[in-house]
């Protein structure tokens, strides 16, 4: 295997679509099996970090290891990746008519061993969601697994008044830090 062999740690295909937008398409995609559950107190920021570094050590492969996570927050509150109607229920009614921030870390593991990371922080508004609103996007399924219940490339960017910040951190993987990370950690990228 090359210098320049990547492993992607993650089972997301939105993170290997836009991967693929740099240009780049993985050697290797290996999901990392960790523990989820934040900490007893951590805050979004602390959590999204330690959740990209772990997720990178996880991950025992030769050459570059591209991990990350997304987290979506409001205030304090780590909301969950929504498993079932009712958490994201809760989770939009929470962020109807307010912004929340979405916080995605990046982290590169050269083949050294050295590590190099970052976060991209995003501030998105939603409009103030009718309960009508609410069940039709529940009832388009796209909310299952997603941090804070909904999928920004989908129907919910209908519901959202603005960002600022990262469209393609919101989505999973911001590109900007991505690139500027793997170039640092001495990957070909163009």
């Amino acid at each position: 295997m090359g210098a320049h062999y990547l492993t992607l740690a993650s089972a997301s295909p939105r993170r290997r679509e836009l991967l693929s937008r740099l240009g780049l398409t993985p050697d290797e995609v290996t999901p990392a099996d960790i523990d989820e559950t934040p900490l007893k107190g951590e805050l979004p920021r602390a959590y999204a970090m330690r959740m990209g570094r772990e997720k990178a050590n996880a991950v025992q492969t030769p050459g570059y290891v591209l991990a990350g996570d997304t987290v979506v927050a409001v205030g304090r509150r780590i909301l969950p990746k929504t498993e079932t109607m009712a958490e994201a229920r809760a989770c939009l009614a929470l962020m109807s008519g307010r912004r929340h921030q979405v916080l995605s870390s990046v982290v590169v593991r050269a083949p050294d061993g050295t590590m190099r990371e970052r976060l991209s922080e995003t501030v998105v508004h939603f409009k103030r969601l009718s309960a009508e609103e609410i069940a039709a996007y529940l009832a388009s399924g796209e909310w299952q697994g997603k941090a804070g219940g909904y999928a920004i490339q989908g129907a919910a960017e209908g519901l959202i008044e603005w960002i600022r910040g990262s469209h393609s951190g919101v989505m999973g993987l911001p590109l900007h830090e991505t690139r500027a990370l793997l170039k640092a950690a001495g990957f070909a990228i163009g």
